[in-house]
């Protein structure tokens, strides 16, 4: 007797008890729920009211794009992943093809009295002040700061001859760690460098899903390696596995939700080879002034649908937000 057809009543029987365990109702979809759902009025409070006595208890993550039907049907947008929790101030260092610099967990206004600050304790003679642009000309070298990508982050650079100065972002970075990340109000009204809050977002066009990033390839390729470098290290799961600086394109494996959680009747009912990661290419192309898009192309003998596509960059997103 072939030993494969051993197993074929054991999964018969697990299909059928799946199937009268949904047809008696003890799954509920709740996808239905958002079809019927209906708006009410907010809730109006007092004006009399004090307002440092309320606040959002448990935020919820917005979605990150609209509804778009799938090819399965109905699917409600999912929120953004929650990655990991960064407190303000945080400060993390890049180090990638002989360049570096710092990324702080502040906007650039906040930053920007710092560096001023930093400049002067340092004995630096400043020579150039520009708050607009965020540049701090000295006789030691140039401070500078920028919008990273990130959402309320900014990019810290100290350079002397436009090549990155070692000690002086050594300094800064111990000095920028133990700041206080607070500011006071005319601090902030001082400063016009604003932060758009919508620079990472997923787009459909030509039927066909994209990342939109609002910052140059080369300032997206060196904070996308990064992340995906930190992030993207479990086999099996989602995995690195290339990174080339001259295409500015990435190589990873994904494996989705679906075949992530489908548990022991899918891997079953399955081809062994269909429960594998996908090899993904991520590439990003400029896109008008001050903007890349990373397109997902499928190198895998497997299909990877627009759901699963969405799916991945919803996944890049979250990790650059």
């Amino acid at each position: 007797m072939n030993p494969a057809l051993k197993w074929m009543p054991l999964v018969v029987s697990i299909a059928l008890v799946a199937t009268g365990c949904a047809r008696e109702g003890y799954y509920h979809d709740r996808n239905i729920d958002y079809v019927e759902a209906t708006s009410s009025a907010p809730l109006v409070l007092p004006e009399s009211r004090d307002e440092s006595h309320y606040g959002n208890t448990m935020p919820v993550p917005q979605a990150s794009s609209d509804f778009v039907a799938s090819e399965d049907g109905f699917s409600a947008p999912r929120p953004e992943e929650v990655t990991r929790s960064r407190r303000s101030g945080d400060v993390e260092r890049r180090d990638i093809a002989g360049d570096s610099w710092l990324v702080v967990n502040a906007a650039p206004n906040m930053v920007w009295p710092q560096l001023e600050d930093f400049a002067r304790r340092q004995g630096m003679n400043v020579t150039a002040s520009d708050p607009r642009r965020g540049v701090l000309e000295t006789t030691r070298g140039r401070l500078s700061v920028r919008s990273g990508l990130r959402s309320g982050s900014s990019e810290v650079r100290c350079e002397q001859a436009g090549r990155p100065h070692a000690d002086c972002l050594a300094s800064l970075n111990n000095y920028l760690s133990g700041q206080s990340q607070t500011a006071s109000a005319s601090a902030l009204a001082s400063q016009q460098m604003a932060y758009d809050p919508d620079r990472v977002r997923l787009d459909y066009r030509n039927d066909e899903w994209l990342l939109v990033l609002d910052a140059e390839p080369q300032q997206a390729w060196a904070e996308l390696g990064y992340q995906l470098e930190s992030h993207f290290n479990q086999e099996d799961r989602e995995l690195l596995l290339e990174r080339n600086s001259g295409a500015r394109d990435f190589v990873v494996e994904y494996k989705t939700r679906s075949k992530r959680e489908g548990g022991f009747l899918s891997t079953l009912l399955s081809p062994v080879t269909d429960q594998s990661p996908a090899r993904l290419r991520l590439t990003l192309e400029p896109a008008g002034s001050n903007q890349t898009v990373v397109r997902v192309s499928n190198e895998s003998e497997r299909d990877f649908s627009s759901d699963d596509t969405r799916e991945l960059l919803e996944r890049v997103a979250a990790l650059l937000r």
